[in-house]
Protein backbone atom coordinates (compact mmCIF):
# COMPACT_ATOMS: atom_id res chain seq x y z
CA UNK A 1 0.00 0.00 0.00
CA UNK A 2 1.22 3.60 -0.74
CA UNK A 3 2.40 6.11 1.56
CA UNK A 4 -0.07 9.00 1.82
CA UNK A 5 0.83 12.97 2.37
CA UNK A 6 -1.24 15.07 3.66
CA UNK A 7 -1.23 19.35 3.15
CA UNK A 8 0.26 21.76 4.88
CA UNK A 9 -3.33 23.11 6.08
CA UNK A 10 -3.63 19.53 7.50
CA UNK A 11 -0.71 19.55 9.39
CA UNK A 12 -1.72 22.65 10.90
CA UNK A 13 -5.07 21.37 11.77
CA UNK A 14 -3.47 18.08 13.51
CA UNK A 15 -1.37 20.26 15.18
CA UNK A 16 -3.93 22.93 16.44
CA UNK A 17 -6.22 19.70 17.60
CA UNK A 18 -3.47 18.21 19.01
CA UNK A 19 -4.67 18.76 23.20
CA UNK A 20 -7.77 17.33 22.18
CA UNK A 21 -7.18 14.21 19.73
CA UNK A 22 -4.39 11.91 21.19
CA UNK A 23 -3.65 10.37 17.78
CA UNK A 24 -1.90 14.32 17.21
CA UNK A 25 0.45 14.40 20.14
CA UNK A 26 3.20 12.45 20.44
CA UNK A 27 2.24 10.23 22.95
CA UNK A 28 3.77 9.72 26.76
CA UNK A 29 5.25 11.90 29.20
CA UNK A 30 7.36 13.63 26.12
CA UNK A 31 4.18 14.63 23.87
CA UNK A 32 3.17 16.86 26.06
CA UNK A 33 7.15 18.50 27.10
CA UNK A 34 7.74 21.86 28.02
CA UNK A 35 11.46 22.71 27.73
CA UNK A 36 12.96 23.07 31.34
CA UNK A 37 15.41 26.11 32.01
CA UNK A 38 18.39 26.62 34.24
CA UNK A 39 18.99 29.36 36.73
CA UNK A 40 19.84 32.16 34.09
CA UNK A 41 16.75 30.97 31.89
CA UNK A 42 18.71 29.38 29.32
CA UNK A 43 16.41 26.63 27.63
CA UNK A 44 17.90 22.82 29.05
CA UNK A 45 17.61 20.63 26.22
CA UNK A 46 18.37 17.10 26.78
CA UNK A 47 19.45 15.23 23.68
CA UNK A 48 20.33 11.69 23.30
CA UNK A 49 22.73 10.66 20.33
CA UNK A 50 23.26 7.46 18.89
CA UNK A 51 27.27 7.17 19.85
CA UNK A 52 28.50 10.87 19.73
CA UNK A 53 32.41 9.63 18.39
CA UNK A 54 31.16 8.04 15.12
CA UNK A 55 31.64 10.24 11.62
CA UNK A 56 27.70 10.22 11.35
CA UNK A 57 26.80 11.73 13.82
CA UNK A 58 29.75 14.33 13.88
CA UNK A 59 27.87 17.93 13.49
CA UNK A 60 26.29 17.43 17.01
CA UNK A 61 29.80 17.47 18.77
CA UNK A 62 31.36 20.08 16.29
CA UNK A 63 28.65 22.39 16.97
CA UNK A 64 29.58 22.18 20.48
CA UNK A 65 33.24 22.76 19.70
CA UNK A 66 32.24 25.75 17.60
CA UNK A 67 30.40 27.21 20.34
CA UNK A 68 27.27 27.16 18.08
CA UNK A 69 25.01 26.02 20.92
CA UNK A 70 26.06 28.85 23.50
CA UNK A 71 25.73 31.75 20.64
CA UNK A 72 21.78 30.38 19.98
CA UNK A 73 21.99 30.63 24.01
CA UNK A 74 21.30 26.90 24.56
CA UNK A 75 22.14 24.71 27.37
CA UNK A 76 22.21 21.34 25.75
CA UNK A 77 23.23 18.02 27.60
CA UNK A 78 24.32 15.27 26.00
CA UNK A 79 23.81 11.65 26.56
CA UNK A 80 25.40 8.71 24.53
CA UNK A 81 23.60 5.39 23.76
CA UNK A 82 25.47 3.41 20.77
CA UNK A 83 21.67 1.88 20.30
CA UNK A 84 19.61 3.78 18.43
CA UNK A 85 16.05 2.13 19.23
CA UNK A 86 17.44 2.80 23.02
CA UNK A 87 17.79 6.55 22.45
CA UNK A 88 14.41 6.20 20.83
CA UNK A 89 12.82 4.60 23.62
CA UNK A 90 14.44 7.06 26.31
CA UNK A 91 12.82 9.88 24.37
CA UNK A 92 8.91 8.34 24.16
CA UNK A 93 9.40 7.90 27.82
CA UNK A 94 10.33 11.57 28.73
CA UNK A 95 13.65 10.58 30.20
CA UNK A 96 15.37 13.24 27.08
CA UNK A 97 13.75 15.58 24.71
CA UNK A 98 15.21 14.57 21.47
CA UNK A 99 17.16 12.10 19.76
CA UNK A 100 19.78 12.23 16.81
CA UNK A 101 19.32 9.19 15.08
CA UNK A 102 18.61 7.75 12.00
CA UNK A 103 14.93 8.84 10.23
CA UNK A 104 13.76 5.62 9.59
CA UNK A 105 12.86 5.43 13.41
CA UNK A 106 10.51 8.34 12.58
CA UNK A 107 8.61 6.24 9.63
CA UNK A 108 8.66 3.06 12.29
CA UNK A 109 7.45 5.07 15.35
CA UNK A 110 4.49 6.44 13.46
CA UNK A 111 3.38 2.94 12.09
CA UNK A 112 3.30 1.93 15.58
CA UNK A 113 1.14 5.29 16.76
CA UNK A 114 3.89 7.55 17.92
CA UNK A 115 3.72 10.84 16.60
CA UNK A 116 7.48 11.91 16.06
CA UNK A 117 9.35 14.06 13.63
CA UNK A 118 12.66 14.98 11.80
CA UNK A 119 13.54 18.89 11.88
CA UNK A 120 16.82 18.90 10.46
CA UNK A 121 18.67 16.17 8.10
CA UNK A 122 22.37 15.78 9.02
CA UNK A 123 23.18 13.06 6.51
CA UNK A 124 21.77 12.28 2.83
CA UNK A 125 23.35 8.84 3.03
CA UNK A 126 23.40 6.18 6.07
CA UNK A 127 27.63 6.24 6.30
CA UNK A 128 27.42 2.56 6.91
CA UNK A 129 29.61 -0.33 5.89
CA UNK A 130 28.65 -4.14 5.61
CA UNK A 131 31.77 -5.81 6.57
CA UNK A 132 32.86 -9.32 6.32
CA UNK A 133 35.36 -10.75 8.71
CA UNK A 134 38.11 -11.28 6.32
CA UNK A 135 38.79 -15.19 7.09
CA UNK A 136 34.61 -15.32 5.53
CA UNK A 137 35.67 -13.04 2.91
CA UNK A 138 35.97 -15.82 0.27
CA UNK A 139 32.32 -17.42 1.13
CA UNK A 140 30.48 -14.22 1.42
CA UNK A 141 30.54 -12.45 -1.50
CA UNK A 142 27.04 -10.62 -1.01
CA UNK A 143 24.21 -10.56 0.95
CA UNK A 144 23.08 -13.32 -0.53
CA UNK A 145 25.99 -15.46 1.23
CA UNK A 146 24.03 -14.01 4.29
CA UNK A 147 21.99 -17.04 5.20
CA UNK A 148 23.29 -19.33 8.36
CA UNK A 149 25.62 -16.57 8.96
CA UNK A 150 25.77 -14.38 12.04
CA UNK A 151 25.25 -10.28 11.21
CA UNK A 152 26.54 -7.70 14.04
CA UNK A 153 24.01 -4.53 14.49
CA UNK A 154 24.41 -2.06 17.08
CA UNK A 155 21.15 -3.42 18.65
CA UNK A 156 17.58 -4.90 18.10
CA UNK A 157 15.87 -3.00 16.36
CA UNK A 158 18.53 -0.41 15.27
CA UNK A 159 18.76 1.72 11.87
CA UNK A 160 21.23 -1.08 11.39
CA UNK A 161 19.38 -3.85 11.93
CA UNK A 162 16.88 -2.21 9.28
CA UNK A 163 19.22 -2.16 7.06
CA UNK A 164 20.88 -5.69 7.08
CA UNK A 165 16.86 -6.99 7.00
CA UNK A 166 16.33 -5.11 3.91
CA UNK A 167 19.87 -6.23 2.83
CA UNK A 168 18.87 -9.69 3.30
CA UNK A 169 15.56 -9.68 2.26
CA UNK A 170 16.03 -7.93 -1.26
CA UNK A 171 18.67 -10.45 -1.94
CA UNK A 172 16.52 -13.77 -1.47
CA UNK A 173 18.11 -14.80 2.05
CA UNK A 174 15.08 -16.46 3.40
CA UNK A 175 13.35 -15.02 6.50
CA UNK A 176 15.23 -15.73 9.84
CA UNK A 177 18.02 -18.07 8.57
CA UNK A 178 20.49 -15.37 9.48
CA UNK A 179 21.18 -14.15 12.86
CA UNK A 180 21.14 -10.37 14.13
CA UNK A 181 23.52 -10.06 16.89
CA UNK A 182 23.49 -7.23 18.94
CA UNK A 183 27.72 -5.75 19.16
CA UNK A 184 27.44 -2.41 20.14
CA UNK A 185 29.58 -0.14 18.12
CA UNK A 186 33.53 0.68 18.39
CA UNK A 187 35.50 -1.46 20.32
CA UNK A 188 32.56 -3.83 21.33
CA UNK A 189 32.02 -4.66 17.45
CA UNK A 190 35.99 -4.95 16.76
CA UNK A 191 35.91 -7.36 19.58
CA UNK A 192 33.12 -9.07 18.42
CA UNK A 193 35.04 -9.63 14.96
CA UNK A 194 38.14 -10.80 16.47
CA UNK A 195 36.38 -13.32 18.31
CA UNK A 196 34.52 -14.38 15.66
CA UNK A 197 31.41 -13.72 17.62
CA UNK A 198 29.88 -12.66 13.52
CA UNK A 199 30.81 -13.35 10.95
CA UNK A 200 30.14 -9.86 9.13
CA UNK A 201 28.62 -6.40 10.60
CA UNK A 202 27.27 -3.21 9.83
CA UNK A 203 28.91 -0.18 11.16
CA UNK A 204 30.22 3.24 10.59
CA UNK A 205 33.67 5.35 10.95
CA UNK A 206 36.14 5.32 12.12
CA UNK A 207 35.51 1.77 13.09
CA UNK A 208 35.53 0.98 9.52
CA UNK A 209 38.90 1.89 9.17
CA UNK A 210 39.89 0.49 12.45
CA UNK A 211 38.58 -2.86 11.25
CA UNK A 212 40.63 -2.36 8.09
CA UNK A 213 44.23 -1.32 9.45
CA UNK A 214 43.83 -4.76 12.14
CA UNK A 215 42.80 -6.52 8.79
CA UNK A 216 39.86 -8.27 10.62
CA UNK A 217 37.49 -7.23 7.87
CA UNK A 218 36.87 -6.28 4.59
CA UNK A 219 33.96 -3.60 3.16
CA UNK A 220 31.07 -5.73 1.43
CA UNK A 221 28.21 -3.05 0.91
CA UNK A 222 30.01 0.87 1.26
CA UNK A 223 26.98 3.00 1.73
CA UNK A 224 29.00 5.72 2.82
CA UNK A 225 28.10 7.86 -0.21
CA UNK A 226 25.02 8.87 -2.11
CA UNK A 227 25.94 6.59 -4.89
CA UNK A 228 26.60 3.92 -3.00
CA UNK A 229 23.31 3.76 -0.23
CA UNK A 230 21.30 4.46 -3.92
CA UNK A 231 22.94 1.11 -5.64
CA UNK A 232 22.23 -0.61 -2.22
CA UNK A 233 19.02 0.23 -1.08
CA UNK A 234 16.92 1.90 -4.45
CA UNK A 235 17.14 5.27 -3.16
CA UNK A 236 18.18 8.49 -1.30
CA UNK A 237 18.27 7.27 2.06
CA UNK A 238 18.31 10.23 4.44
CA UNK A 239 19.74 9.33 8.08
CA UNK A 240 21.01 10.99 11.18
CA UNK A 241 18.64 13.67 12.03
CA UNK A 242 17.31 16.06 14.90
CA UNK A 243 14.37 14.06 15.40
CA UNK A 244 11.44 15.28 18.63
CA UNK A 245 7.96 13.82 19.56
CA UNK A 246 5.53 15.77 17.73
CA UNK A 247 4.50 17.64 21.08
CA UNK A 248 7.64 18.86 22.50
CA UNK A 249 8.00 20.42 18.89
CA UNK A 250 4.60 22.23 19.15
CA UNK A 251 5.25 23.34 22.58
CA UNK A 252 8.75 24.59 22.21
CA UNK A 253 9.04 26.21 18.26
CA UNK A 254 11.34 28.81 19.89
CA UNK A 255 13.91 26.04 21.41
CA UNK A 256 13.47 23.61 18.09
CA UNK A 257 14.70 26.52 16.14
CA UNK A 258 17.30 27.15 18.27
CA UNK A 259 18.66 23.84 17.54
CA UNK A 260 17.69 23.98 13.46
CA UNK A 261 19.85 27.18 13.39
CA UNK A 262 22.87 25.39 15.47
CA UNK A 263 22.70 22.33 12.89
CA UNK A 264 22.51 24.09 9.69
CA UNK A 265 25.43 26.34 10.33
CA UNK A 266 27.14 23.41 11.14
CA UNK A 267 26.12 21.32 8.00
CA UNK A 268 27.43 25.01 6.01
CA UNK A 269 30.74 25.41 7.80
CA UNK A 270 30.96 21.53 6.88
CA UNK A 271 30.90 22.35 3.33
CA UNK A 272 32.99 25.32 3.24
CA UNK A 273 36.15 23.71 5.50
CA UNK A 274 38.03 20.64 4.54
CA UNK A 275 38.20 16.98 6.64
CA UNK A 276 42.03 18.32 7.70
CA UNK A 277 40.07 21.14 9.23
CA UNK A 278 37.06 19.75 10.73
CA UNK A 279 38.97 16.91 12.38
CA UNK A 280 41.37 19.52 13.83
CA UNK A 281 37.90 20.66 15.71
CA UNK A 282 37.29 17.16 17.27
CA UNK A 283 38.20 16.16 20.36
CA UNK A 284 41.74 14.08 20.09
CA UNK A 285 39.45 11.39 22.20
CA UNK A 286 37.19 10.77 18.92
CA UNK A 287 40.38 9.27 17.02
CA UNK A 288 42.69 7.86 19.07
CA UNK A 289 41.89 4.24 18.19
CA UNK A 290 42.85 4.76 14.72
CA UNK A 291 45.05 7.54 14.71
CA UNK A 292 44.22 11.31 13.19
CA UNK A 293 45.78 10.75 10.00
CA UNK A 294 42.64 7.37 9.27
CA UNK A 295 40.16 9.57 11.14
CA UNK A 296 40.71 12.08 8.40
CA UNK A 297 41.16 10.26 5.55
CA UNK A 298 38.47 8.28 6.42
CA UNK A 299 35.81 11.82 7.01
CA UNK A 300 37.16 12.99 3.56
CA UNK A 301 36.34 10.06 1.72
CA UNK A 302 32.58 10.29 3.17
CA UNK A 303 32.31 14.15 3.75
CA UNK A 304 29.57 14.11 1.22
CA UNK A 305 27.63 12.26 3.22
CA UNK A 306 26.44 15.25 5.28
CA UNK A 307 23.63 17.48 3.99
CA UNK A 308 24.21 21.03 2.58
CA UNK A 309 21.60 22.78 3.79
CA UNK A 310 20.03 20.43 6.37
CA UNK A 311 16.40 19.89 4.16
CA UNK A 312 14.92 15.88 3.59
CA UNK A 313 15.64 14.91 0.39
CA UNK A 314 12.57 15.01 -2.07
CA UNK A 315 12.70 11.19 -2.20
CA UNK A 316 13.86 10.03 0.97
CA UNK A 317 10.93 9.39 2.71
CA UNK A 318 9.24 6.99 -0.06
CA UNK A 319 13.11 5.00 0.43
CA UNK A 320 12.61 5.26 3.47
CA UNK A 321 8.97 3.54 3.74
CA UNK A 322 10.08 1.26 0.76
CA UNK A 323 13.23 0.01 2.81
CA UNK A 324 11.14 -1.04 5.90
CA UNK A 325 7.86 -2.15 4.05
CA UNK A 326 9.94 -4.87 3.10
CA UNK A 327 10.67 -6.52 6.02
CA UNK A 328 9.37 -4.07 9.30
CA UNK A 329 5.53 -6.42 10.01
CA UNK A 330 4.11 -2.98 11.58
CA UNK A 331 5.16 -0.94 8.27
CA UNK A 332 4.76 -3.76 5.23
CA UNK A 333 0.97 -3.63 4.22
CA UNK A 334 0.23 -0.36 6.37
CA UNK A 335 -0.32 3.50 5.11
CA UNK A 336 2.35 5.57 6.62
CA UNK A 337 1.50 9.36 6.60
CA UNK A 338 5.16 10.63 5.37
CA UNK A 339 4.49 14.19 5.92
CA UNK A 340 3.99 13.75 9.76
CA UNK A 341 7.47 12.04 9.74
CA UNK A 342 9.58 15.23 8.95
CA UNK A 343 9.44 18.97 8.41
CA UNK A 344 11.36 21.28 6.77
CA UNK A 345 9.88 24.52 8.23
CA UNK A 346 12.54 24.66 10.80
CA UNK A 347 15.20 24.56 8.17
CA UNK A 348 13.42 26.91 5.81
CA UNK A 349 13.42 29.68 9.13
CA UNK A 350 16.80 28.83 9.92
CA UNK A 351 19.18 32.17 10.06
Amino acid sequence: MKPVTTSLLARAVCAALALAVPACSGGGRAGAAVASSDGDGTPAVRIMVGGLDKQIYLPVTLARELGFYQAQGLDVRFSDEPDGVEAETAMISGQVDAVVGFYDHTVDLRSKGRSTESVVQLLRAPGEVEMVRTDEAGSVKSPADFGGRHLGVTGLGSSTNFLTQYLEEKNGVEAGSAASVAVGAGSTFVAAMQNKQIDAGMTTEPTVSLLERKKLARPLIDMRTAAGAKAALGGTYPASCLYLTTGYVRNNPEVVQKLVNVYVETLKWIQAHSAAQIADKMPAAYYAGVGKAVYTKALQNEKGMYSPDGLMPADGPETVYKVLSAFDPTVKGHTVDLSKTYTNDFVNNAR
